[in-house]
């Protein structure tokens, strides 16, 4: 099963939700320096350890299109959603992702759609 790092904005709540599709899981706020933690030690944790970045955050689309770091990167483009619509929209969600982790490196969620970038 894959491991996931979350992102600063995202609830660490979510690591629950993780652990009951038995993923493992790591919250910014688990690192030293918490929600501060700088992007580019996200990238090299999440290189160093194979965690997928779930992220809000297009820098680390970025940094994926440009350095194809981190080498994985599940982007949640849904918007504003409060923690339950957040957490039901993964739920939903969460089994084809963990498929489609094992052949695709870029997966985008919004609100309706999942999508698998090549």
């Amino acid at each position: 099963m894959p491991k996931f790092l979350l992102d600063a904005q995202l609830p660490a709540r979510l690591k629950e939700l993780l652990s009951e599709f038995d993923c493992e899981s790591i919250h910014t706020l688990d690192f030293p320096s918490a929600n501060r933690t700088k992007d580019s030690e996200i990238i090299a944790y999440s290189i160093i350890t194979a965690c997928i970045v779930i992220t809000k955050d297009t820098d680390f689309v970025e940094s994926y299109l440009l350095k194809r770091q981190p080498e994985k990167i599940l982007l949640l483009s849904c918007g504003n959603l409060n923690n339950h619509q957040l957490e039901f929209l993964l739920r939903q969600n969460l089994t084809r992702i963990i498929a489609e982790f094992e052949h695709n490196n870029f997966i985008e969620i919004t609100r309706t759609d999942l999508i698998v970038h090549s």
